[in-house]
């Protein structure tokens, strides 16, 4: 079996990308290997298999708590930043941020089926054997879940050098006010989506179409955001904005942009608990 800091470093992406939640995550892998090292293992022939059963299924416990007692609308998952050298985790294993909200349309138990078949390559008798569902069931699951999703494809790819280039002539328009340029740059379908947790307030939750977007973003800049220091910074494989008052961190801004490059989501992170980590 694997060291403790390889286990950790395998078991984390199975837990996060259920729960969308760093202290979450490491709180059930380390109660997964606490009560594993308290059992009689010589049983167990393939231990690594047990103990991610063991994570998936504890997540999606939790997962399913979790949601029962959130008082929020929207709550969006807790961004990692993915362009870092040395890490404690498999970057590569970690969904990007648009698929992670995407997920949040499925149940619990579509988006572990979903998971572990998309982004992890299990065929569905093993899918089947770590749930503890049937082969069928299995597979009604994954249709449904993909039926939700409307049959995109989940893809972890890392923000290109074009993507940044974009992102640095969006905040330059938004410094400049430049509301003509700013309206080019959006899809008919932009919206932008905010957590703040339970401490703070946002202005809105949720804002949908290119006129309320650029009326709600040239606000929070002009009131909130223009003193700030801005950094641009690639999170969960896509382009972000960091706003920091001195070394604090503020807002995080993911973005997720069309083909053709306008952008279509903004995910506004403005919980604290949420972006202590970055």
């Amino acid at each position: 079996m694997d060291d403790l800091v390889s286990l950790n470093k395998k078991l984390f992406p199975y837990a996060y990308n259920i729960l969308g939640n760093i202290d979450d995550s490491q709180d059930v892998i380390q109660d997964v290997l606490i009560k594993f090292n308290e059992k009689d293992i010589s049983s167990i022939s393939n231990q690594n298999a047990y103990l991610i059963k063991s994570v998936i299924n504890q997540s999606i416990n939790l997962k399913k708590k979790n949601d029962r007692e959130r008082q929020q609308k929207i709550t969006l998952p807790e961004p990692i930043v993915t362009n870092q050298g040395e890490s404690k985790i498999e970057l590569d294993e970690i969904l990007n941020y648009s698929m992670f909200v995407l997920l949040d349309t499925l149940n619990t138990k579509e988006r572990a089926v979903f998971l572990l078949k998309e982004a992890f390559d299990y065929e569905h008798d093993e899918i089947a054997e770590i749930l503890e569902i049937s082969v069928e069931n299995s597979r009604q699951l994954l249709t449904r879940a993909k039926k939700k999703l409307k049959l995109r494809k989940l893809e972890i790819a890392t923000s290109s050098t074009k993507d940044r280039k974009y992102l640095e002539k969006y905040l330059n328009v938004i410094r400049k006010g430049d509301v003509k340029a700013l309206e080019q740059m959006l899809s008919d379908e932009v919206q932008v989506l905010a957590d703040a947790g339970n401490k703070l307030q946002v202005i809105a939750e949720l804002t949908s179409g290119i006129e309320n977007t650029i009326r709600l973003m040239t606000y929070v800049y002009e009131n909130h955001q223009k003193d700030l220091d801005i950094k641009i910074e690639e999170i969960n494989h896509q382009c972000a904005l960091l706003f920091y008052r001195d070394t604090t961190l503020i807002n995080c801004q993911i973005f997720e942009l069309t083909p053709d490059g306008k952008i279509t989501s903004i995910f506004s992170v403005v919980d604290p608990d949420k972006l202590m980590k970055i």
